[in-house]
């Protein structure tokens, strides 16, 4: 406890990251960012307390992914399975006996992955889209034409009353909207449930995201309860409800309902198993991440292992 209590007060953070009413995902960012500065000064028994506190916030306790689905089976229905992979190769990373160049370097990869996994400009990347979708404007964003019948509101800040302007616009085009992306939007439950009957009522709306905001159980409940109606959601194959305050796991009867919506025979889709193509291509992607203090030196090795080939 003295050395968690050390390590986040020792190097103090920017007042953005240091107000409580964020998105969990920025508090979750500066932990990595904390353990990357700790591993690079060899402070391996810091970073640890600090893997600790960003395990324990994500939902992951334990020191393999089979204990934790021996302990829990409700963990087979992981919301976020790339977060809890990357976490766990971490963990083992920093528990090598041998912490030389190479182990930090591996670490400080993995670190980069989870911050690309774990942020908006992830999405954005994924679109090779170059924005700033914090300083965009709502309006104009809804006023563009839409595009593959979806609406991206990936990054925008939603207010309620931001909100109520996004229903109406679902609303007028409710006959064709077959993906909403809301996600990285400072969504909290109350504000989630003035958009849901609208959702719910979109008869071809196939994907929602929903990850990386201020969601909890209680809106998982209201959405389990929905789903019972099969005319609610109607055509709703895949949602994304990772990164948010406590959702760690799909309820089996919210799974379930998902999958008669499908009409699949074999198991629903995982975050696996979507590929280019489909709406919102969650795979663990490692080509693009965030810039590395070795980015020349990985450059060059890259370059002299192509040239051997």
């Amino acid at each position: 406890k003295r050395h968690v209590r050390h390590v986040r007060q020792s190097d103090k953070l920017p007042g953005m990251l240091r107000r409580t009413d964020h998105s969990p995902y920025v508090r979750r960012v500066a932990w990595i960012r904390q353990i990357q500065k700790l591993l690079r000064e060899r402070r391996i028994e810091q970073a640890s307390d600090v893997l600790r506190l960003l395990r324990k916030d994500l939902g992951l306790e334990g020191n393999s992914l089979n204990d934790i689905l021996y302990k829990n089976a409700a963990f087979l229905n992981l919301v976020d399975p790339i977060s809890h992979e990357l976490l766990l190769s971490l963990a083992r990373e920093m528990q090598r006996p041998k912490k030389d160049a190479d182990t930090i370097k591996s670490s400080d990869k993995i670190c980069r992955q989870l911050i690309y996994h774990l942020t908006p400009h992830s999405k954005w990347l994924r679109q090779s889209v170059s924005r700033r979708k914090s300083q965009a404007c709502l309006k104009t964003s809804l006023q563009k034409k839409l595009s593959s019948d979806t609406v991206d509101l990936s990054g925008i800040p939603l207010s309620p009353r931001d909100v109520r302007q996004v229903a109406f616009y679902l609303q007028s085009h409710r006959e064709s909207m077959v993906a909403v992306d809301v996600s990285f939007t400072e969504l909290l439950d109350d504000n989630l449930r003035l958009l849901l009957p609208l959702l719910a009522s979109l008869p071809k709306l196939s994907t929602l995201a929903l990850n990386g905001n201020r969601l909890t159980l209680a809106i998982v409940k209201d959405l389990t309860e929905m789903l019972k109606d099969p005319k609610m959601f109607s055509s709703l194959a895949w949602i994304d409800l990772g990164n948010n305050v406590d959702i760690f796991t799909m309820p089996q009867p919210l799974l379930v309902a998902l999958r008669r919506r499908c009409s699949l025979k074999s198991s629903l889709p995982t975050i696996y198993e979507y590929t280019e193509g489909r709406p919102y291509c969650y795979r663990l992607e490692t080509s693009v991440e965030e810039p590395s203090r070795d980015e020349d030196k990985d450059k060059d090795e890259e370059e002299e292992r192509l040239s051997e080939r």
